[in-house]
């Protein structure tokens, strides 16, 4: 099982640096790490809810949740971004950040969950 977990993780890992170099940030907004977060929220609670519907192999769920979005996105650094906008100045981006981070990624899990078992 540790496999499927490491070799995701480093897939996940992978495709967040990527994609970090592809999404230019405009200003102080780090939308990057943001789109980033927001896809990982969405392809989990995707990943999690098709699971449960179907019944996937424990391997592969460890290797795409805990693995690949596991890598994929990262908490770590939108706490550092949060710390970095308060420490500017900036209060009212740092707070807007964290809202729509969290709550943008509930409303994709609440997607997720309706894509799957909407579509039977």
């Amino acid at each position: 099982m540790y496999f499927f977990v490491a070799l995701g993780g480093a897939l996940g890992s992978s495709l967040r640096y990527f994609l970090s170099r592809q999404v230019k940030s405009q200003g102080d907004f780090p939308w990057s790490t943001f789109a980033i977060n927001l896809l990982g929220a969405f392809l989990l609670a995707l990943l999690s809810f098709y699971g449960e519907k179907r019944g996937l192999d424990q391997r592969l769920v460890a290797f795409l949740k805990v693995g690949f979005c596991g890598g994929f996105t990262t908490f770590s650094t939108l706490a550092f971004e949060l710390f970095n906008l308060e420490s500017k100045g900036q209060l009212g981006l740092c707070i807007l950040y964290a809202l729509a981070s969290v709550l943008l990624s509930i409303l994709l899990i609440y997607l997720a969950r309706y894509l799957v078992f909407q579509s039977s």
